[in-house]
């Protein structure tokens, strides 16, 4: 971390980015899960919030996502260059300076838990601090480069929104969004595996070591089963402990069924098939999060608040 002061002193007074490559610089696909989880934890959580105050608080939860997305961009510049799906990204495309992205995500990060810590409660502005503070610095710096570990570890980061969401209504931390944090937890993993399969040439020019570079490909075939045999029973949990109804219980239950068979199919398949194997399970493990998620917001949006008026909670 010794180039901080160097990367803001080189900043430039004008820069040649547009809104765009800020905007890119926030991981804006990784912000959107970030956001839908954080509102699938507010909404369960017991009592009220005012609708402006959730607002305000869903948006700081984005913004802390987005400055942590920026602060790795500045970290990872250096394998991002190399590797031919990030190569474009904003610092190694040269359309935002080191320094520009550096000021940028920490401008955010506190910005963001300032915002929600005086908007609701210091245990989510804690919460969320933790948040980037575990993505940027244990994972980003930490662990990304050292261990083959990096993402089942560094997973936390993306598992505590809903937890974040929920503390901003209550203040605390209970049993029910700590499932939902075990659950994202234990689906990062077989997603970001299916992922590192098909671009393991790219990890390994930038030096990155995961796991399909470190244990081989046979090995990660076998964890992206084994997590997803973990994954699919522990998302039955809120059936079990009486905070998922029945909608939850049939996407928990077709959806479960559709991951344990893109797991077979990238541990059984070959050749070509074996990539599209890995691709089936990155887009349908998306698939399999956002319909649990989706069905906890539907079922708790309408017992809280009614249906008309769950109806126009989400057109307003």
């Amino acid at each position: 971390m010794s180039d901080i002061g160097a990367d803001i002193r080189q900043q430039s007074l004008i820069s040649n980015a547009d809104p765009q490559d800020f905007l890119a610089l926030l991981k804006p696909r990784v912000m959107s899960l970030v956001v839908f989880t954080a509102l699938v934890g507010l909404v369960m959580a017991p009592g009220t919030i005012h609708p402006v105050i959730g607002a305000i608080a869903i948006f700081a939860i984005a913004v802390g996502g987005g400055a942590s997305g920026a602060l790795n961009m500045w970290y990872d510049r250096d394998i991002d260059a190399v590797m031919k799906r990030t190569a474009n990204r904003p610092i190694p495309g040269g359309r935002v300076s080191a320094g520009e992205a550096l000021a940028f995500g920490l401008f955010l990060s506190v910005f963001s838990v300032m915002v929600l810590g005086l908007a609701t409660n210091w245990v989510a502005g804690g919460l969320l601090a933790f948040t980037i503070f575990f993505y940027v610095v244990i994972y980003s710096m930490l662990l990304k480069r050292r261990t083959a570990q990096n993402i089942v570890i560094g997973g936390a980061a993306g598992a505590l929104p809903p937890v974040v969401g929920w503390a901003a209504v209550t203040g605390d931390v209970t049993l029910a969004p700590m499932v939902l944090f075990a659950i994202i937890f234990l689906w990062t993993p077989p997603h970001f595996w299916a992922l590192a399969l098909v671009k393991c040439e790219d990890y390994g020019r930038a030096g990155v070591p995961m796991l399909p570079n470190v244990a081989g490909e046979a090995a990660t075939r076998r964890q992206i089963l084994l997590y997803t045999l973990i994954l699919v029973p522990v998302a039955f949990a809120p059936v079990v402990l009486g905070f998922g109804g029945l909608a939850y219980a049939v996407a928990a239950t077709l959806g479960g069924a559709a991951m344990i068979l893109f797991a077979l199919q990238i541990l059984l398949a070959k050749g070509t098939d074996f990539t599209r194997a890995c691709w089936r399970m990155f887009g349908g493990s998306i698939l399999y999060l956002f319909a649990l998620f989706a069905a906890l917001l539907v079922e708790w949006g309408v017992a809280k608040f009614g249906v008309l008026t769950f109806i126009r909670g989400l057109w307003s």
